[in-house]
């Protein structure tokens, strides 16, 4: 069994790590925060697909992380992107960080 709250020191100390790659090179940092969420969502009991998005008691919650998710793709992808979807993701991941550690709500 781990350790009370070791995920969330993990999840911490992962975030803290990425911050500089997030104000030097948000896009390059999109896909290290699409797997630190992932991760967290699916510790957490969420579900990370489309397909089950309906049954999580929160579907707002895999929403968002869907549609930052998608926004990772196109760049990942190498597509022509608008800086402000690379900023709405970064802020995706931000808001779902935030609310898996409790420290916010995501509406």
């Amino acid at each position: 069994m781990a350790e009370p709250g070791f995920d969330r020191h993990e999840w911490e100390a992962e975030w803290q790590g990425l911050e500089p790659l997030v104000v030097d090179s948000p896009a390059e940092a999109l896909p290290e925060l699409d797997r630190l969420i992932e991760r967290m969502l699916t510790e957490q009991g969420y579900p990370t697909t489309e397909e089950h998005a309906q049954e999580a008691a929160d579907p707002a919650i895999v929403a968002e992380f869907l549609e930052a998710r998608r926004l990772t793709t196109v760049v990942d992808r190498g597509e022509s992107v608008d800086p402000g979807d690379i900023g709405a993701a970064v802020t995706g991941y931000r808001n779902l960080y935030e609310f898996l550690l409790g420290e916010r709500d995501v509406s």
